[in-house]
């Protein structure tokens, strides 16, 4: 057996969880204030910083108005992860794509391409990579 629930006992399960909520999302950095500088770029707020023992600091961050929905690890020592074929990014919302992009520009921080949209009539977006390669998608709110 693959101790996989029948799909009655899947429906079961689930109807009986309480309420849950995405409190955050965690990547691994190798450069703490490289990090942290390219996040507060793109409007995060340095909340803050959790010692994990003698191996590691964690950095929380959160944008105006909301938790803290990132948590930065770095694990003393460690200087590169690879982040694999599974991952694919977070997503942030910004009122004025060309502006935002014009005001990382001078931050250092550019597109991997120029904006561009999905399908047509759909909204404009680009994405630039962190420090360490982790993607963020920027899509224009319509």
């Amino acid at each position: 057996m693959d101790g996989s629930l029948p799909a009655a006992g899947r429906q079961a399960a689930c109807v009986s969880l309480a309420p849950m909520e995405l409190i955050h999302t965690c990547y691994r950095i190798t450069d703490p204030d490289r990090s942290v500088a390219f996040y507060e770029a793109l409007g995060f707020e340095k909340r803050r910083e959790l010692p994990i023992r003698d191996e590691a600091i964690n950095i929380f961050m959160g944008l105006p108005g909301d938790d803290d929905r990132l948590e930065l690890t770095y694990n003393f020592g460690v200087d590169s992860y690879e982040l694999g074929t599974g991952y694919g990014h977070i997503a942030l919302t910004v009122d004025d794509l060309d502006g935002t992009l014009e005001q990382l520009a001078g931050q250092g921080i550019e597109p991997e391409r120029p904006p561009y949209t999905v399908r047509e009539g759909g909204s404009r977006l680009c994405f630039v990579s962190d420090p360490d390669g982790y993607r963020v998608e920027l899509i224009e709110r319509a």
